[in-house]
C-alpha cells in the first residue's frame, strides 16, 4: 500500500510498504480521512520534544486524526466490526499498568500514540492498524470530514470540561486555531460567554464569520472578570498572561505547548487561589465530541479549509496550502486520492 515516510527532518516521500494485518485484538481500516495537525508539522521540521528524547525516531508514519471503514478483524474482535465507519484513540495503552486500570490510558508510561509515539505506524497511508478496544463507531450523521475532526475536538472538550464555566460567564480562549476554534464551539454549545484572543487578522476574522463576534487582539481585548482562560496558542508568554488575566478562584486551562519555556511566577497560584490543568489528548472526550458532532449541536465542518491527495501531504507539512483553500485552519488528507 502506499503510506507517508517521513525519513527526516523536512525529508518524506510516498511509498510503497507492507500491509498491515490484523492480529489478536486487532482491525485494520481503510483510511477516508486523515486531518494534519500541528504535532505532525512538529514531527516533519525535527522540533517535536519526542524526536529529541527518543519517543519517536525516523523513519516514521504520521498522522492521528483519521476516520475509516473496517476492513479486517483479527481473532477475538466482534465480525460486527466489519464494515462499519470508525474513528479511534490515539493513546494507546499497556492496559495493565495502575495508570491504565484507573482509566488514565493516555498517561501510560508505555503508551504508543499513533502516528506520534513509539513507532506505532500513522494513519497517512491507505490503511492503518489499530487495536479494537481504541475504536469509537461514527453514526452516519457524522460525515468523513467531520469524523476526522473527532480526535482534536475530544482534546477541545477536555479544555473546555476543564474549564468549567458556567452558562454566561466569561471564558477567554486563547488562539483560534483548530484547537481554540473547537474549544470555542463546544463552550458556546455549553452557554459560557466565548471571547477569542489571536494576533493574525486572518484568523480572527474566520472566528467572526463562525458567529464569535467577541475575537480580539491583545490591544482591543477587554477587562473583564474571565471565570477561565484556555491557552490554545504556541506562544511561550500567553500562559504567564492567562495567570495574570483570570479572576481570583478562576481556571487556567494549557493545551497550547509553545517551543520555548513558559516564564510563570507559581507564586501566583496559591495567593490567587487558581487552577491550572494541562491537557494531553483527547481520549476521555471522543465520545462526547460524536455526540455532540452527531446532534448538530457543534458543526466543525468549516474549520476544514481544503482536502488534498496523499501525494501532497508533505508538501502541506512543509506549510504549503492549495491556491483555492478556504479560510479555514485545517487541512486533510485523502489517502485515496
Amino acid at each position: 500500500m502506499k503510506a507517508l515516510v517521513l525519513t527526516g527532518p523536512h525529508a518524506w516521500a510516498v511509498e510503497d510498504v507492507r500491509e498491515p494485518v490484523a492480529g489478536p485484538g486487532q482491525v485494520v481500516v481503510d483510511v477516508a480521512r486523515v486531518g494534519v495537525c500541528g504535532t505532525d508539522l512538529e514531527l516533519f521540521s525535527g522540533d517535536m520534544a519526542y524526536l529529541r528524547d527518543g519517543q519517536a525516531a525516523y523513519p516514521l508514519r504520521p498522522g492521528h486524526e483519521w476516520c475509516g471503514t473496517v476492513s479486517e478483524v483479527g481473532d477475538g474482535v466482534d465480525g460486527g466490526l466489519e464494515g462499519r465507519r470508525v474513528t479511534g484513540d490515539t493513546m494507546l495503552g499497556c492496559g495493565t499498568c495502575a495508570r491504565c486500570r484507573a482509566g488514565r490510558h493516555h498517561v501510560c508510561a508505555n503508551r504508543y500514540e499513533i502516528g506520534i509515539r513509539g513507532g506505532w505506524h500513522g494513519a497517512l497511508a491507505e490503511r492503518l492498524l489499530v487495536p479494537a478496544n481504541a475504536l469509537h463507531r461514527l453514526p452516519d450523521a457524522v460525515d468523513d470530514v467531520v469524523g476526522a475532526l473527532v480526535e482534536p475536538g475530544g482534546n477541545a472538550l477536555r479544555a473546555v470540561r476543564a474549564a468549567a464555566t458556567g452558562p454566561g460567564e466569561p471564558l477567554l480562549v486563547v488562539g483560534p486555531g483548530t484547537i481554540g476554534l473547537l474549544a470555542a464551539l463546544f463552550a458556546r454549545d455549553a452557554g459560557a460567554d466565548v471571547h477569542l484572543l489571536g494576533v493574525d487578522d486572518r484568523s480572527l476574522a474566520f472566528a467572526r464569520s463562525l458567529g464569535f463576534a467577541q475575537a480580539w487582539t491583545t490591544a482591543s481585548l477587554p477587562e473583564l472578570p474571565w471565570a477561565a482562560v484556555i491557552d490554545a496558542s504556541t506562544g511561550h508568554d500567553v500562559p504567564r498572561r492567562a495567570v495574570e488575566l483570570v479572576e481570583p478562584a478562576g481556571r487556567v486551562v494549557l493545551i497550547g505547548i509553545s517551543d520555548a519555556p513558559s516564564t510563570l511566577d507559581t507564586r501566583e497560584l496559591p495567593l490567587r487561589d487558581l487552577t491550572v490543568v494541562g491537557i494531553l489528548g483527547g481520549s476521555a472526550g471522543l465520545a462526547g465530541a460524536i455526540e455532540r458532532y452527531a446532534s448538530g449541536a457543534v458543526d466543525p465542518g468549516p474549520l476544514v479549509a481544503a482536502t488534498v491527495g496523499l501525494g501532497e501531504a508533505g508538501d502541506v507539512l512543509g506549510g504549503w496550502r492549495p491556491d483555492d483553500a478556504g479560510p479555514g485552519p485545517k487541512l486533510h488528507v485523502d489517502p485515496r486520492r
